[in-house]
């Protein structure tokens, strides 16, 4: 699939190459924050090079990044932050990844490990293959170190799949047996996934309570489409009602 961001064109005078993607930049943002400074693309390339050691860095090169024409890495846009009085996550767009969220932040790869409380060399394995392998505590102090929504969380860690599977045989077989899976795959307290899933299972069988089969009568192929579609967006509704909105 091809990426929506805008190529990384490798810098002049022998700039570093990083083998992690380029987090997602948001080049407008750059150039309003640094207009609002009152700074030339100058000024900024010069604060990259003096505190950051960037010497590649140019005016060209900021100047490259606010049309979109390339992207700075995650060390150049911590850089570039410093340089612009901001947070990384200001300049950047929606964070996609575990690693994308720590940048946002301008967080260490260590202080999140020592919040998660999990490995450092463990943890960086997580961020390259976006699976997580802590337990509901270091979950939780995960999500909490982040600021990650129930929703962020599941996403980042590739957690959604297996999330959507149990949810649709949550609803259409016995809910309560699911409860407890459901709750160790993200930072939501077992109590509210409880009142979740009883009401998306009362939500979906009222859905098919109008025929006894999926075939046979006009009444049944409606309430079977309606069936299938609350299953393709199963994992819709359930955010709606973990945020307290209606499924």
């Amino acid at each position: 699939m091809q990426s929506s961001q805008p190529p990384h064109h490798p810098h002049p005078q022998g700039q570093p190459t990083s083998a992690q993607p380029t987090p997602p930049f948001n080049f407008p943002a750059a150039r309003r924050l640094r207009e609002a400074l009152g700074m030339a693309h100058g000024h900024v390339a010069y604060g990259m090079r003096a505190s950051y050691g960037l010497t590649y860095v140019t005016a060209d090169t900021i100047a490259a990044w606010e049309r979109g024409l390339a992207a700075p890495t995650s060390a150049e846009l911590t850089a570039l932050a410093a340089a612009l009085w901001c947070s990384p996550g200001d300049l950047m767009g929606a964070a996609r990844t575990l690693r994308e969220h720590r940048l946002a932040r301008g967080l260490a790869p260590e202080d999140v490990a020592r919040a998660a409380g999990v490995e450092i060399q463990a943890y960086l394995r997580m961020e390259e293959t976006s699976t997580w392998r802590g337990n509901e505590r270091q979950s939780a102090a995960l999500a909490h170190a982040l600021d990650l929504s129930p929703a962020d969380f599941v996403t980042v860690t590739g957690r959604a799949e297996q999330l959507t599977e149990l949810l649709r045989s949550a609803v259409t077989t016995r809910w309560q047996g699911y409860v407890r899976p459901v709750s160790k795959l993200l930072p939501v307290e077992k109590r509210h996934v409880e009142d979740v899933l009883r009401q998306m299972h009362d939500d979906y069988q009222s859905r098919m309570t109008r025929t006894l089969s999926w075939g046979g009568g006009a009444g049944s192929d409606a309430s079977g489409e309606a069936g299938r579609d609350y299953l393709e967006r199963v994992l819709e509704h359930f955010w709606g009602l973990v945020r307290g909105g209606r499924g």
